[in-house]
């Protein structure tokens, strides 16, 4: 259900809150696989490191040291940064439309 705007600024806010949200929501979705592939990394490497009997916390060093990991930690960063911003945005816009609603 969408709502019944009471004038076109008030409007215009709203889309622009939701399209924000839609972008938060997809930019939380990369951060996301970007986790997920530092999880499967750490495990792939976990268990090449037993094969070479590598112990285990010697292959969460390598791990972690590799630019796999790193890029794939600096990937969900960096999308969890832009969707804390987009987040941000939309909801200094719902408060935009909110006050355009209430100056009738």
């Amino acid at each position: 259900m969408s709502p019944r705007f009471h004038n076109e600024d008030e409007r215009a806010a709203w889309e622009l809150a939701e399209f924000m949200i839609q972008q938060a929501r997809s930019m939380m979705r990369e951060a996301e696989k970007s986790l997920e592939s530092w999880k499967l990394g750490k495990e792939m490497n976990r268990q090449r490191c037993a094969r070479r009997g590598i112990n285990q916390t010697d292959a969460e060093i390598r791990w972690a040291a590799s630019s796999s990991a790193k890029n794939a930690i600096t990937n969900n960063n960096f999308h969890v940064s832009l969707a804390t911003m987009y987040y941000g945005a939309a909801t200094a816009n719902y408060a935009r439309a909110e006050y355009f609603r209430n100056q009738r």
